[in-house]
């Protein structure tokens, strides 16, 4: 009777050991898995900047268009009345980029003192006219299509935001891959 009490609390233990191994080994396998396919930053809650495009094009909802050129592909995604572009090469998104449909001095400054609260100071590459000197006159350089503003966040290594408010893609924030977008921009240089 003491025998079968034993083999019954070691079996326990035994069980509660073979568990901790698996889960630790469950775990570890999920660390590989995350190191396979890097997620260098979660952007709006939704799209992994560096990871793989794949899960994206099997979720709900689809994208509004979906459009492939050799190793690059274009997904657009509605979000509440904004856009949002995710760019990928290789099966790896490079940038994602949210498209404002509104777009005002009220918008860019919020979205850049939220960016500034979180990241710090921006670099500026702003490009206006010399007549362009106003917030006034350079909202008016913009909608002729003569400056754009554009602000840049690079908060690491691998990675950096780009705030940027022209005519043509209105205003809009950026999350880029700097490895994969360089990987992209040489092959369409030699023309592959």
């Amino acid at each position: 009777m003491i025998a079968t009490r034993e083999m019954g609390t070691m079996g326990r233990r035994l069980g509660l050991t073979t568990v901790a191994i698996l889960l630790g080994l469950g775990l570890a396998l999920s660390g590989l898995s995350a190191a396979a396919d890097p997620c260098l930053k979660l952007v709006f809650g939704r799209y992994c900047l560096g990871g793989d495009v794949n899960p994206l094009l099997q979720t709900a909802p689809a994208p509004l268009i979906q459009e492939v050129a050799g190793k690059s592909l274009a997904l657009v995604f509605a979000e509440d009345v904004d856009q949002v572009f995710v760019l990928a090469y290789g099966g790896r998104i490079y940038k994602v980029l949210r498209s404002y449909r509104v777009a005002t001095q009220l918008r860019f400054d919020e979205i850049q003192s939220l960016l500034v609260e979180k990241y710090g100071q921006a670099e500026d590459q702003s490009r206006f006219p010399d007549y362009a000197s106003t917030p006034g006159r350079r909202l008016i350089a913009i909608r002729r299509g003569e400056g754009g503003a554009r602000q840049v966040w690079r908060p690491a290594a691998t990675w950096r935001i780009e705030l940027t408010w022209t005519r043509e893609l209105g205003l809009s924030l950026a999350y880029i891959a700097d490895a994969i977008e360089a990987e992209r921009a040489a092959q369409v240089g030699r023309g592959l």
